[in-house]
């Protein structure tokens, strides 16, 4: 099973308990999750065998109670960062899933000094439109939409009130399409920045990926090809290739801001 390997623990952060599971050595790359909740996949089990992966559980996801108390990714940026100060981990690389990439962003912006390098992975963090979500469909729907090739995952599909329970917060946190502000906070970013994209994601659908080339000014696209919104997932071979690419070269990766999309 994805994440076997992986070590839980906990830390206190911002009045809340957080869960996360760490593995691997060298530097840490530190992860936050879509509005799913915590996932591991084959693609973290890979990255960690040249990374020290530290993938959190933010609270009100997963098992931890319902939380009432963020008003905004703003707070849980807040949170994540000071957890991550807790552990001493120093300087990070970050990747943020989906809801979690405008969570990462915050993150960066909030406090950007010990944030080496982000990627962003079917980020949802600026929009065109309001698009499909996950977790208000059936089961059967859901799988279609997170996967190029559901038949391919045969894991059972979360408990219902677990799924209600991560709806009621990602959608009350992660605000319009288009936040002006936000995006202007983007603009100040100097960290390179890698987007992903999976061709076949129906969610954070890659038309999209001119926005976040408009909004960084050190931004890289890439295309997935046979990916639909969980590329970890469908495609972890690619994702760990790509990502330890960029990791490791940043300004000297191959796609540059100035290029055409790129497909792998």
């Amino acid at each position: 099973m994805p994440g076997e390997h992986f070590r839980e623990g906990f830390v206190d952060a911002d009045g809340f308990r957080v869960r996360y599971l760490e593995a691997g050595s060298g530097t840490p790359l530190v992860c936050i999750h879509g509005g799913g909740g915590l996932r591991l996949s084959a693609a973290h089990d890979l990255l960690s065998a040249k990374h020290r992966v530290i993938a959190f559980e933010m609270p009100g996801f997963g098992a931890s109670p319902e939380n009432t108390r963020s008003q905004s990714t703003e707070d849980l940026a807040r949170c994540m960062s000071e957890a991550i100060s807790k552990l001493g981990v120093g300087r990070y690389n970050l990747m943020g899933t989906s809801f979690g990439s405008k969570v990462a962003l915050w993150m960066a912006v909030q406090q950007p000094d010990p944030v080496e390098a982000i990627v962003l992975m079917s980020p949802a963090a600026i929009r065109e439109r309001e698009g499909p979500v996950p977790t208000r469909v059936s089961p059967q729907e859901a799988a279609k939409l997170m996967y190029a090739h559901p038949e391919r995952h045969r894991g059972s599909p979360p408990p219902p009130a677990l799924v209600a329970k991560h709806a009621a917060l990602t959608s009350r946190l992660l605000g319009p399409p288009r936040d002006p502000p936000f995006e202007a906070k983007l603009a100040q970013l100097k960290q390179e920045v890698l987007v992903l994209f999976g061709t076949e994601d129906k969610v954070t659908p890659a038309e999209g990926a001119y926005l976040f080339r408009e909004a960084l000014a050190n931004c890289h696209i890439m295309l997935v090809y046979d990916a639909a919104h969980a590329i970890d997932a469908d495609r972890p071979e690619a994702l760990e290739a790509v990502v330890t690419d960029f990791l490791i070269r940043k300004e000297q990766f191959i796609v540059r801001d100035q290029s055409d999309l790129i497909h792998n």
